[in-house]
């Protein structure tokens, strides 16, 4: 495992090393430091979650370990965290989690996302962080409007898959009947067997209750593309 010392904290995701690298920590989603509404102020979650990151690993040496791609698209590295404090290993990104100062992302590996997704829903259901947020709550599939909203953000959907079908190189998980205007996930037909390989067919999911987390599109109703198991969680209330 490579390493370095911390020397400053960008945001709280973001942070760069005395050798002046710039990285990221992979995984996990954050509140955008600024809203997309003009003249806002810093969002308070997003500087929350800065705060947080300062108080893991600020001035601190690092573990540093990549189990993905090597950067993101500006070029920063993408990296999983480890800090040792007073004798323990933390996991930087699980942290964060468990805090609620974060949400899981995509494209992780399935050990890794399962930590991760049961970290975030002992924090959801606490309300810590930011859960105690309306903006960052569950959104309800049956609400496309609501969802609409959210357009070109990260958030997480829950509802009941009414149907499944296909078009094209598309699988269509659909959570309404007018896909004009209701929400569906998409997943391309050739990426079907990453699902497949994971336990999850997606023709079996129709009927079932989901919690699916992404960036949402509109594209007729509001769309999130998955592109991996670890998007798609099971919501079953008892």
């Amino acid at each position: 495992m490579e390493g370095g010392k911390v020397s400053a904290i960008v945001d709280g995701r973001t942070f760069v090393l005395e050798d002046r690298r710039e990285l990221r920590l992979a995984g996990i989603e954050v509140p955008a430091a600024m809203p997309s509404v003009k003249d806002a102020g810093p969002l308070p979650a997003a500087q929350a979650a800065k705060a947080a990151l300062e108080e893991l690993i600020a001035g601190r040496e690092v573990g540093l370990k990549r189990l993905g791609p090597e950067s993101d698209r500006y070029g920063r590295g993408l990296v999983h965290v480890f800090v040792s404090r007073d004798g323990t290993q933390i996991w930087a990104q699980r942290a964060m989690v468990a805090q609620g100062q974060a949400r899981v992302a995509t494209g992780l590996d399935r050990a890794c996302a399962q930590e991760l997704l049961a970290a975030e829903g002992a924090a959801r259901a606490a309300g810590r962080g930011l859960w105690a947020d309306p903006q960052f709550r569950l959104r309800p599939a049956e609400n496309p409007a609501d969802i609409v909203g959210e357009r070109g953000r990260f958030a997480l959907i829950e509802g009941k898959i009414i149907s499944v079908r296909e078009s094209g190189g598309t699988v269509y998980l659909n959570f309404g009947r007018r896909w004009t205007r209701d929400f569906a996930v998409t997943v391309l037909k050739r990426n079907e067997r990453v699902f497949t390989a994971a336990g999850m067919e997606l023709k079996k999911l129709e009927g079932r209750r989901v919690r699916i987390r992404g960036w949402v599109e509109e594209r007729g109703g509001p769309r999130i593309e998955a592109h991996g198991p670890e998007q798609i969680e099971m919501a079953e209330r008892n």
